[in-house]
């Protein structure tokens, strides 16, 4: 589905539910999961639905993540570290509101 474009000057290795990726230094980690063939991002509340990223914009939400034990991540918006993380996301975002008065 995502081939790269020009040659590849880095590599770095993430971590997709404990199985080794290799990633492109710069990439987002949206791109990177997909080129590595990955079937789903998150699940749905309701009906548990596989979902992938759709818009790849930050402006769907459907590339839910979660990074390094931080859950509501867009992978489309975040790009890859070395060693990083990544596992699905199950279930229903959480928003966390917070108020300095």
């Amino acid at each position: 589905m995502f081939i790269p474009v020009g040659a590849v000057e880095a590599t770095i290795t993430i971590y997709f539910n404990d199985q080794a990726i290799t990633a492109r230094t710069g990439e987002t980690l949206a791109a990177c999961l997909l080129r590595a063939e990955i079937s789903a991002f998150r699940t749905t509340p309701v009906t548990g639905s596989a979902r992938l990223p759709y818009c790849m914009i930050g402006h769907c939400f459907d590339c839910l993540v979660e990074i390094n034990g931080i859950g509501n991540r867009q992978a489309c918006l975040q790009i890859v570290e070395d060693g990083m993380r990544v596992t699905t996301q199950q279930g229903v975002a959480s928003i966390e509101w917070g108020c300095d008065a």
